[in-house]
């Protein structure tokens, strides 16, 4: 008996402070994406700070690319789905910004259609046609995606 006391008395802050870690994380997250930058993945957005730029760090680079415009503007292009941080330092090297950036889906205009766990997104404008979406069925992904090369090679083909 006393050894079961002693593992509960033992156990009893370690639950509680799961317990906390629990609650206070969600509403750290929500802080974080409420504050945060949003893009649209194949989208640019023009992101001005207050004071001129020397250094730009991006924590994936592979969910937003940043090109410097000016001095005091960026270009943000949302390259994939996801989250990662932008910290923009000045010629001191003094932090000018540190945000989350949010790189979402475009909505607009598009209607997945879903069978059973496979997806096809189609670009309604106004007529439905296949359109290359991180997340669609493979099979789908790779016909749309030989198309637009072929497209775009008979194009470069045609120009010369």
């Amino acid at each position: 008996m006393k050894n079961t006391l002693a593992k509960i008395t033992f156990a009893l802050p370690i639950i509680a402070g799961l317990v906390f870690a629990a609650m206070v994380a969600p509403a750290t997250a929500n802080e974080a994406i409420e504050d945060a930058v949003i893009v649209t993945v194949d989208r640019a957005k023009i992101f001005r700070v207050s004071r001129p730029a020397s250094t730009i760090i991006i924590g994936n680079p592979a969910i937003v690319d940043a090109v410097i415009e000016d001095a005091k503007t960026l270009i943000l292009t949302g390259r994939s789905f996801g989250v990662t941080n932008l910290i923009i330092l000045d010629v001191n090297g003094d932090p000018i910004v540190d945000k989350t950036i949010l790189v979402r889906g475009h909505e607009i205009g598009t209607i997945r259609i879903y069978r059973r766990s496979s997806r096809v997104t189609l670009a309604c404008a106004p007529v439905c046609e296949p359109t290359l979406t991180i997340g669609d069925n493979a099979k789908s992904f790779a016909f749309a995606s030989q198309q637009i090369k072929a497209k775009n090679a008979l194009a470069l083909a045609n120009a010369k």
